[in-house]
């Protein structure tokens, strides 16, 4: 059985046991005289209400693009369960430890992940044995001996997972090479024994400088950590095909800073100076997408090459103008604003959303289309 599916399975009896207490306790009575198996699905019942109040995100998106499905599902589930190890840790969500495998393996990427969880051929690092490979002086060794390697998608030090190793898909091992013991082995990492709050920036950024010393990487990690949370925000969008391939790419940059001509065809770039606005945001120093520079990145994706510019994007493809209304535009459209000239871009999600990268000190991010200076659309896409 998908281990997501009984997640949101159990997170709908939860919710329906909170609207409902009075009839969900008149049938837990009736079961308690019931025969024998109707009192173990009470107890069942009970069990899954308590647990889903131990901290986890109960944020659960099917998909998310970049990351496989098993990983994702690895991750969400290890949020789920680590309130039943390290009760005194709270804030766990699938985002944290999707920003820490992102880093250190970009979700097993090249490899194989099997449904279970298993990845081949295994991720290792160089052995930690001072030859100075990978910036290591100091020899590592494990109790047999050997010299200790970073093993696996959250690439654990050998001697580490020694100390955290988790059964995170209840086979009965725990595998460093494996998406949902590795997952869980890291969940129970970041929240150590004692209390624990990784809402708080400051706990969670201690967390992961005791996961990896480095201040560079503990910015690199808050940075997609917040990137996934705004994932949460993603509605359903009723797209396929170049329109899909196109959506997913803006959404998979959500969170990503506003940069003043920042963006290519490959991702986000460094901004540039544009002696007012953007210089007082430090924009020049941020690496990240304009409006027209995330359009121009998530249509290259299908083929479609555009110039860095909304107001030379508005000149292209079929004009849906502003009078036809917002039920004009398909998932994929591209939006403008204009007080006067065409100064802003976004690509269309339906029900009145868009994806954009707004102005500078923002981040990409979604918006309810205003129709104050709306402009109007084209489509690119037929």
């Amino acid at each position: 059985m998908n281990p997501l599916l009984v997640l949101q399975a159990a997170e709908h009896v939860r919710s329906e046991v909170r609207e409902h207490p009075k009839r969900w306790g008149c049938l837990a009575l009736f079961l308690l005289f019931g025969p024998a198996i109707a009192c173990v699905l009470v107890a069942v019942l009970i069990i899954v209400v308590i647990a889903g109040g131990a901290g986890g995100s109960s944020s659960t998106p099917g998909q998310v693009p970049g990351i496989p499905d098993v990983m994702l599902t690895a991750y969400q589930q290890a949020a789920q369960r680590i309130g039943g190890i390290r009760p005194a840790c709270v804030g766990m969500r699938w985002a944290i430890l999707a920003g820490i495998a992102e880093a250190e393996s970009r979700h097993a990427s090249g490899r194989t992940i099997a449904p279970n969880g298993d990845i081949s051929p295994p991720i290792l690092g160089p052995a930690l044995d001072g030859s100075g490979v990978g910036g290591n002086r100091t020899p590592i060794r494990n109790l047999d001996g050997t010299f200790a390697r970073a093993v696996g998608p959250f690439q654990f030090l050998t001697t580490t997972w020694a100390g955290v190793e988790q059964d995170g898909n209840d086979d009965g091992v725990r595998n460093p090479h494996n998406a949902f013991d590795a997952a869980l082995g890291a969940a129970v990492y970041l929240c150590g024994t004692g209390p624990r709050d990784l809402k708080d920036q400051g706990q969670l950024r201690a967390a992961l400088l005791r996961y990896n010393a480095s201040q560079t990487y503990v910015a690199q990690v808050t940075a997609n950590i917040k990137r996934y949370d705004a994932v949460e925000l993603q509605p359903a969008v009723d797209a396929s095909g170049a329109a899909k391939i196109v959506i997913d790419a803006a959404m998979s940059q959500l969170g990503v800073p506003y940069a003043w001509g920042g963006g290519t065809a490959a991702g986000p770039s460094r901004g540039i100076r544009d002696g007012g606005v953007a210089d007082r945001h430090g924009d020049y120093n941020k690496t990240g997408f304009d409006c027209s520079g995330l359009v121009l990145y998530a249509y290259a994706k299908v083929g479609i090459a555009l110039s860095h510019n909304s107001r030379a994007q508005f000149a292209l493809g079929t004009r849906v103008p502003k009078e036809a209304g917002l039920g004009a535009l398909r998932p994929g459209d591209l939006v403008f604003y204009s007080p006067g000239l065409i100064h802003h871009v976004g690509i269309y999600l339906g029900d009145n959303k868009m994806i954009n990268a707004p102005y500078s000190g923002a981040e990409v991010r979604l918006d309810s289309i205003a129709l104050g200076e709306f402009a109007g659309g084209t489509r690119l896409l037929q």
